[in-house]
């Protein structure tokens, strides 16, 4: 079984002009016969996501023309535009819509979907999507729209902010992807604006992202990030938030954009492994954007210079949103516009600077989360996510069902980069049951191949085993299939173990069953507004790789040591001296210092082959 969504990396995706002009030219021959005598360029299944699905397509038959002067395309850009103000343009306020402040304030809004009061939720959104849509018309308007059509749509667009920011609720789902998408359609509007009430609208937008979205960042992994769905991250909704943030410094050039932008981009770089693959979020686990995610992925991965592109995305929506038939669907058709119109290149290569929450080398990386315990493991082409045992998730010693991986104080890191290899010294204070204080030292190590991980910890009473992760999926090239095998060693014995009870919050890995399904049937609420990382921290087992210690370690130490990846025998040695412990492997030999660190109290590690 494959992950549906996480394809191709989205770098893979052909950019050159020609390529673009392909893309359009697929759009148009699709658009103009769909194109009822009305005008309406919806596809003829679409029912929610409605609203500015029409004057979507119309923007790429505008972008279309202005590229090749298709000789067949004003005729269908006039008539779909007048469709669109003539029929998707709404005024009276839509019964049932929670979020008003100002009841029949008369203001334009476009509908997510069409029958009043059917599914009003999601008219904000839906209104933003229509304002990008229609200052994506207008700017490729010159020589194309007739001036009293272009007038209206100008008309309409304004009015379509003013109902967003003054007669609802600014960003009403907490939805990052879409408060960001309304200050992207206003620092466009703004532009076609008489200078005194552009420079109002310009302001405005500025002012909404730094008071209703900056200010209201969430912390994760020590970034800080605009809050999605409740979240601090979402896997397919964060990417289209990166490109709004490239969108609105192109075209603002506004500081703080930029800045936002890499803060995210460097998040994403860090909790991304090497082979694209990663999951969580509160809106979506597994689901992935596509073409949505380039230009972010693309501007910030250059500003960076890192090689965000390695993001797998679903590539059903390779250049644009599409029905179950393949037909186009216009819903996204402004980063479709604003990707072509970007000249930015993919930068291809990752970034040697060490990141505390990333270790990557070659084909092996861990990503780290904000208690720098690994949140993904690569290794061997194998993706391992945290285990589970009795409620607890993580990666680390665990005895009488005890999971020691929280810290209780302050982790400490050191990264070393030393003859081929890169190594990652994770110093975690923790306190047990039995309350008493102990200090987990967790050694990464990686030569690009082969991950090994080795943790000494005080004495612990009873039998402890190292809780060392769940194999989950694998690299199959352009697809990413599910897996509950490993290649992994260890000095002790090893064992990879499967819940023995049976319900939603067992997830065993040979089963069919998704991260995200199991997740979303864990959470509190219908699939598609639940929160997935909720419901994946209510599991109580999964399948988990469970090691034992070292048999010949210091008489004051457990240590635990595997290597994930290919290779030969494992042989883990650890011994206690004056300087601190020495770790010598097949590989590598490290010394770890003393746990009081240096003068500051950092954690030292030198390392050599």
């Amino acid at each position: 079984m494959h992950l549906p969504r996480q394809l191709g990396p989205l770098h893979d995706l052909p950019d050159t002009p020609q390529a673009y002009d392909a893309v359009l030219a697929d759009v148009t021959e699709q658009a103009l016969a769909r194109l009822t005598p009305e005008g309406n360029l919806e596809h003829p299944a679409c029912v929610d996501d409605i609203g500015d699905t029409s004057l979507g397509i119309t923007s790429l038959l505008a972008l279309d023309w202005q590229r090749g002067k298709d000789p067949r395309l004003p005729e269908a850009v006039n008539g779909s535009l007048a469709f669109h103000l003539r029929e998707r343009v709404y005024t009276e306020d839509n019964p049932g819509y929670p979020n008003l402040k100002v009841r029949d304030s008369g203001l334009p809004y476009a509908r997510y979907t069409l029958a009043a009061g059917a599914h009003p939720i999601g008219d904000w959104p839906s209104t933003v999507w229509a304002l990008l849509q229609a200052v994506n018309v207008l700017d490729l308007a010159d020589g194309l729209v007739e001036d009293d059509a272009r007038a209206q749509l100008l008309d309409v667009a304004r009015g379509y902010w003013r109902w967003l920011t003054e007669a609802t609720f600014f960003n009403p789902q907490e939805a990052g992807n879409q408060a960001i998408g309304c200050v992207v359609g206003g620092l466009m509007l703004a532009r076609h604006l008489p200078p005194e009430q552009g420079e109002s609208v310009r302001s405005q937008a500025v002012e909404l992202y730094v008071d209703e979205i900056r200010a209201h960042r969430v912390r994760d992994r020590g970034a800080l990030l605009p809050p999605e769905h409740g979240g601090a991250y979402d896997n397919n909704y964060g990417p289209i938030s990166l490109s709004f943030l490239a969108q609105a410094h192109r075209i603002s050039g506004e500081e703080i954009f930029a800045e936002d932008g890499e803060a995210l981009a460097r998040y994403i770089d860090a909790r991304l492994t090497g082979g694209g693959f990663d999951n969580g979020g509160p809106r979506y686990s597994e689901q992935h954007s596509a073409f949505e995610s380039v230009l972010g992925l693309r501007y910030f991965g250059a500003r960076i210079g890192s090689d965000l592109g390695r993001y797998r995305g679903d590539s059903r929506w390779a250049r644009h949103a599409v029905k179950e038939d393949g037909g186009v669907d216009g819903h996204f058709a402004w980063m479709l516009v604003w990707q072509i119109q970007d000249s930015t290149r993919w930068h291809r290569t990752p970034s040697v600077a060490p990141v505390r929450h990333q270790l990557r080398a070659g084909t092996v990386s861990v990503a780290f989360d904000s208690h720098l315990t690994p949140a993904v493991v690569e290794a061997g082409g194998t993706y391992y996510l945290p285990a589970a045992v009795n409620r607890q998730h993580g990666h680390g010693p665990v005895v009488d069902g005890f999971l020691f991986c929280r810290p209780m104080g302050e982790v400490r890191v050191r990264d070393v980069r030393a003859e081929g290899l890169a190594a990652k010294l994770v110093t975690k204070p923790v306190v047990g049951r039995d309350h008493v204080l102990r200090h987990v030292r967790s050694l990464y190590v990686t030569d690009g191949t082969s991950l090994w991980v080795t943790v000494a910890v005080e004495r612990l009473p009873g039998t402890p085993y190292l809780l060392a992760g769940m194999p989950y999926a694998t690299d199959d090239g352009d697809r990413v299939r599910r897996t509950a095998e490993a290649q992994v060693v260890s000095v002790g014995e090893l064992r990879l173990t499967h819940p023995r009870s049976e319900g939603a919050d067992h997830f065993d890995a040979r089963s069919d069953t998704t991260q995200e399904q199991a997740a979303f049937a864990l959470a509190e609420d219908p699939r598609g507004y639940g929160n997935p990382d909720e419901g994946w921290r209510r599991l109580v087992s999964s399948t988990a790789l469970e090691s034992d210690p070292a048999p010949d370690a210091p008489e004051d130490l457990h240590v635990f040591a595997v290597r994930y990846g290919p290779g030969g025998a494992l042989t883990t040695v650890v011994r206690q001296g004056a300087e601190g412990l020495t770790v010598r492997t097949e590989a590598f030999t490290a010394l770890i210092g003393d746990i009081a660190g240096d003068a500051h109290g950092e954690p030292e590690l030198t390392l050599h082959v």
